[in-house]
């Protein structure tokens, strides 16, 4: 049931394998956008108590967590006290999960702190942000690299819908019902997984949108004594940086928005954006093994039909479904590197064996050789389905299905059917068409596309450009493939990136690195 669009977060990204408008009168136009320095105070957050302003962080050796070892060296960890509805700033609070490395140059070089946000919604700062730590190694010499668990993320209250077994129970449902039973089934699925989400949320279900993140970054930004923010997004977290821009202009220090999503499209428009996106990567892909691209689609949708009528056996007693299938084949789409095991995966299914596009399902859907599910699905979902207040219809659905099945035939059925299940009787209503990220006065903030990103494809970083506003939407393009641009190994992008944040250097608008 996991969608795929914003999901940068579950998935292996090319860093590692090589509704949300609001008030924009919070904003603070003081600074001179040169970045903060010790000798600066920071621009306050009106309308908190001090309980919360000053609250001063008590950074210690990082725990494990259910995913992993903790971090060690130089990684510490720490809690921020935030305001669970932001509209009662003096009310109850909630403990957001904060990592951090200090920054390894000398203090005279210090920029102040750059806060990451992996996509998702749901991802875990926390856990993802260590082992990027060699990628951003030149980044670090002057910041603090921070990120956190976003609010029901993981360790900030993660919200967990359902049990293991019933996750892989669910991996049996028909994502794109044939019959009307099926359709029952599937939408039954989704009332269900609503229902557990309720249930394990509470009434913090209500408050995770987009909005809610934006502002604890704000504050977020005031504890760690930071004039202005300083940030980098991917995925969804270009939205969400897209989103802490509207509210907070005059706040923005240098923001790299990379892998960005369309923020003009709802939900039906996520859903078109990622068809495209996954048809044009997968193309990409057929051509570069030396296939006809229309023939290559072709054969696999024939596959995945053989495989909606008799799932395909593996070697670990599951069997390969329709669904699990096309998350096999979507996994490695989202790193040039992985072309290869998709070949592999592919030839295999072709064969009657399931068990290579199993393992590729696996890894996206974050399921361990234990049988044990990570729960970033879960908390995207829940963020999402607050965000957005788009709620298709199953008819209405079946009659996006031809338009979704012409912009691609391989991923358009799944993705048009996802349209009316992902939000389905959600037990909260949504709040937005879609974000609103125009910040006037903001600071130039650089705006990265990739012309061959399957998740978040290209045209996305344009209209945010855009939205943001004339002379703050920074336009950088890279001719390239896989979910991201920065670190993926173009020195070009790179070096545009580390000039912007480090120095300050704002390239020209529309610049376009070829490799």
């Amino acid at each position: 049931m996991a969608r795929f669009a914003r999901c940068a977060a579950l998935v292996a990204t090319a860093l590692l394998m090589a509704g949300c408008s609001g008030s924009s009168g919070d904003d603070d136009k003081s600074g001179d956008g040169s970045g903060p320095s010790a000798s600066k105070p920071t621009v306050t957050t009106p309308g908190l108590p001090a309980s919360l302003t000053s609250q001063k962080l008590d950074w210690n050796r990082c725990k494990a967590t259910a995913t992993g070892p903790a971090p060690g060296g130089e990684w510490r960890c720490a809690t921020l006290r935030t305001p669970v509805d932001w509209a009662k700033p003096a009310g109850e609070t909630m403990g957001l999960a904060l990592i951090r490395s200090e920054s390894s140059g000398s203090s005279g070089e210090r920029v102040g702190s750059l806060l990451f946000n992996f996509g998702g919604p749901g991802g875990s700062g926390v856990d993802y942000l260590p082992p990027y730590g060699p990628t951003f190694a030149k980044l670090h010499e002057r910041y603090d690299l921070v990120s956190w668990d976003p609010r029901g993320v993981a360790a900030s209250e993660g919200v967990r819908c359902r049990g293991d077994k019933e996750i892989e129970a669910a991996e049996a449902v028909d994502t794109t019902p044939d019959t009307a039973a099926e359709q029952s089934t599937y939408l039954k699925d989704a009332v269900d997984f609503g229902k557990g989400c309720r249930k394990s949320a509470g009434k913090l279900m209500e408050h995770v949108s987009t909005t809610d993140t934006a502002r604890d970054m704000d504050l977020m930004r005031h504890v760690l004594g930071d004039e202005r923010l300083h940030y980098f997004g991917i995925s969804y977290g270009t939205e969400l940086g897209g989103v802490y821009a509207h509210l907070f202009p005059g706040r923005v220090g240098r923001l790299v928005l990379d892998a960005v999503v369309d923020p003009s499209a709802g939900m039906v428009g996520h859903a078109k954006n990622q068809a495209k996106g996954f048809q044009r990567a997968l193309e990409d892909y057929l051509k570069a093994a030396g296939q006809n691209p229309e023939e290559g689609s072709r054969k696999i949708v024939d596959l995945l039909e053989r495989i909606d009528a008799e799932p395909l056996p593996t070697s670990s007693g599951r069997v390969l479904t329709q669904q699990l299938a096309l998350t096999g084949i979507v996994y490695p789409l989202y790193s040039k590197s992985s072309w290869p095991a998709l070949t592999s995966a592919l030839e295999a299914a072709q064969s009657g064996d399931g068990t290579e596009l199993l393992v590729q399902a696996d890894g996206y859907n974050d399921r361990d050789p234990s049988g044990r599910y990570g729960t970033t699905t879960h908390s995207q979902r829940v963020i999402s389905c607050l965000d957005d207040k788009e709620r298709p219809t199953a008819e209405e659905a079946k009659r996006l299905l031809p338009e979704f099945r012409k912009i691609s035939p391989v991923f358009g059925e799944s993705m048009g059917w996802d349209t009316a299940g992902w939000c389905h009787d959600w037990p909260v209503p949504g709040q937005f068409e879609n974000p609103e990220v125009s910040a006037p006065g903001a600071e130039p903030i650089l705006v990265v596309g990739n012309t061959g990103d399957p998740a978040t494809p290209y045209e996305g970083a344009r209209k945010m450009a855009d939205e943001l506003g004339k002379g703050v939407g920074v336009h950088l393009t890279w001719k390239g493939e896989g979910h991201g641009a920065y670190g993926s190994g173009s020195d070009c992008v790179d070096d545009t990136v580390d000039e912007y944040l480090l120095d300050g250097k704002v390239p020209d608008d529309n610049k376009v690195c070829a490799s």
